[in-house]
């Protein structure tokens, strides 16, 4: 495995692409940070994002993984030049000729894939951790380390995201096309969605299985769960009943789809002349 890293990674390396936007992914994950902690004074007006309740524990974990995931196009770029320059510079036959087999080529980009999902992860999880303890009302233990199954949600939502990209990568061979293609399956979908919720609700349960809908899934949106938007929807007369939690069901679907991309992408290798 860490052989394989290593392969991995001396290629990252060298691709300029690649270093700025990692770079980029990372400073706008602290910057979305910093923005919510920042006073904004307007006339009589006085307001700092984070005096709302949302870097209160526990619900920080739900708020900063949901809306931090919307980030992760840049490294799906990342994740699709990364099989992209190995076509464009002919790298992929040469680590064949060199003795790497199809199967380990494919097992060193999920191990990249592996990679960049746990640093995002770790990042989210020191970020909120630190805003939490900074802003929060709250500081017992248990409050503050309850709900972390949204880290984990997010986690298995990159591996997913991440995944998908590295099989269109594959199999389209070309940046532009796999993400051109990632967008056309996200119309797709949209399509869909529609067409069930206006002329066959009854098999609503079908949009849970669509690759992009089963990751959205997996973290439910927080807004609805802060405590000003509760009290609004009482006094409206229109309380939320939904779940937040972390489905069960979700997460084995973002599983089986993960498996399918990468075992896809390993037979497709494998089919190809190189």
């Amino acid at each position: 495995m860490l052989r394989l890293l290593s392969i991995e990674f001396h290629k990252l390396k060298n691709n300029k692409a690649a270093k700025v936007l990692s770079l980029i992914y990372f400073l706008l994950f602290s910057a979305i940070a910093l923005f919510a902690s920042i006073r904004f004074n307007f006339g009589s007006i006085d307001f700092r994002l984070a005096d709302q309740g949302i870097f209160n524990f526990p619900y920080i974990w739900h708020f900063n993984a949901y809306f931090v995931a919307f980030l992760k196009l840049f490294l799906a770029i990342v994740i699709v030049s990364m099989v992209s320059s190995e076509y464009t510079n002919r790298t992929l036959k040469q680590n064949l000729i060199d003795g790497l087999s199809k199967k380990e080529f494919i097992l060193s980009k999920f191990y990249g894939v592996i990679t960049f999902a746990l640093a995002s992860t770790l990042l989210l999880f020191i970020v909120s951790l630190t805003l939490g303890l900074i802003f929060s009302d709250y500081d017992e233990i248990g409050i503050i380390f309850s709900d972390l199954e949204y880290i984990l949600a997010y986690f298995l939502k990159l591996v997913g995201f991440f995944s998908m990209c590295l099989f269109f990568g594959i199999l389209l061979k070309r940046s532009a096309f796999a993400l051109g293609f990632l967008f056309l399956i996200w119309v797709f979908e949209g399509i869909v969605q529609l067409l069930v919720k206006f002329q066959a609700e009854s098999l609503d349960f079908i949009l849970d299985f669509l690759p992009l809908q089963a990751m959205g899934n997996l973290i439910v949106e927080p807004l609805t769960r802060l405590g000003i938007v509760k009290s609004t929807a009482v006094q409206l007369n229109s309380e939320f009943t939904k779940s937040y939690d972390v489905e069960w069901s979700a997460v084995l679907i973002v599983l089986g789809w993960s498996f399918i991309f990468i075992y896809s992408s390993w037979k497709l290798l494998q089919k190809r002349d190189l």
